[in-house]
């Protein structure tokens, strides 16, 4: 099969590891007789310095045909985050309808978590976020701006197509894992949305009979997240909770270098995208030390969504056993002191 994958390489760190990571995923897709054809596209903080503009007015239509998104990362510190997601990452979410956000957090063999007395494998859990409506709708404005009534509203909208699109597709994951699901909201305080979304999970429990499903408050979740990470396996959660607990999530599994994330369209109308949880991390651009592991595994997310699973597990099992060996390269962020070129070889020799 022969793939073509839009590349958005974007800010800060984001060039630089992609740049490293692209021959590594040819390697080990023309293994599993993959072809693939990376099409880079220079969107991001600088093309705004330049031109006002992230990404150009077409640019939905210019990858719409691509068979995935490959992100590097978005976001710079001379920018306000607002301009930049707006400017490119939310509108490919939601101009693709990217419904389902998908996160694992996995503590690797050979990866400390700055959690006491966890070891490889105790923590393995994946957050299913939804992704397109809820606290990002983008719903709402400020007026009067710049007198004493100013006035900001922001509106989350929930509805049932998009609620259930995301708590079905965390069902499912949990029907193929430990058959357990937890779904996080904040039921008490919001009334209306959140109750909302707790009968949309009960209406859609009926059909998976044998999931067990624990309801937690978003608070009382991120506290859990860190006082029992081993005890939780598939977490469904709206827009902004689902971030909240994808980062706690990143951190008690080691690192933000080693967490993956897909932005998946379900139906495959539209290409689904895939990036790092890192970030542009504009404190180490240039430095040549960024962590590639997770653009390893976002894009072993992708060959997964694109039906080539060889591809994916070769992927996922090269970066285990480059974790697992306490001889291997690592980056500072594992302790080590190795460039991103010399751990992709290290991957790429262990493909």
């Amino acid at each position: 099969m022969s793939y073509e994958i839009a590349t958005i390489p974007g800010d800060g760190i984001g060039p630089e590891v992609v740049d490293e990571t692209l021959p590594l995923l040819h390697e080990a897709a023309s293994r599993h007789d993959v072809e693939v054809e990376f099409t880079e596209y220079d969107w991001g903080t600088e093309r705004y310095m330049e031109t006002g503009e992230m990404m150009p007015d077409d640019a939905l239509n210019r990858i719409v045909d691509a068979d995935s998104i490959l992100l590097g990362a978005v976001g710079h510190p001379e920018v306000p985050d607002h301009i930049t997601l707006h400017g490119l990452l939310l509108p490919i979410r939601k101009g693709f309808n990217q419904q389902v956000c998908k996160r694992p957090s996995i503590l690797f063999e050979g990866v400390e978590s700055p959690l006491r007395g966890y070891e490889s494998g105790d923590i393995d859990f994946v957050v299913y976020r939804e992704n397109t409506e809820g606290e990002y709708s983008d719903a709402g404005g400020r007026v009067h701006e710049g007198f004493d009534h100013e006035v900001a509203i922001q509106s989350a909208v929930h509805t049932r197509e998009g609620t259930e699109t995301i708590v079905r597709a965390a069902f499912e994951a949990a029907t193929e894992r430990e058959g357990q699901l937890t779904s996080i909201t904040k039921s008490n305080a919001q009334a209306f949305s959140m109750t909302f979304w707790d009968d949309v999970v009960e209406d859609v429990a009926t059909d998976y009979p044998d999931v067990e499903v624990e309801s937690l408050l978003i608070d009382a979740g991120s506290m859990d997240l860190v006082r029992r990470p081993e005890e939780f396996d598939v977490l469904v959660a709206s827009n902004l909770f689902g971030d909240i607990l994808t980062d706690i999530g990143a951190i008690v599994s080691g690192s933000m270098g080693l967490a993956p994330s897909g932005n998946i369209n379900v139906d495959g109308e539209y290409p689904s995208m895939f990036e790092p949880v890192h970030g542009s991390a504009p404190d180490i651009v240039g430095q040549g030390v960024a962590n590639p592991m997770a653009t390893v595994l976002s894009a072993a997310m992708l060959f997964e969504d694109l039906g080539e699973e060889p591809v994916s597990d070769a992927l996922w099992s090269a970066v285990r056993a480059v974790l697992a060996d306490d001889d291997a390269p690592a980056t500072p962020d594992l302790g080590g002191s190795a460039s991103t070129g010399e751990v992709v070889a290290a991957i790429e020799e262990r493909l």
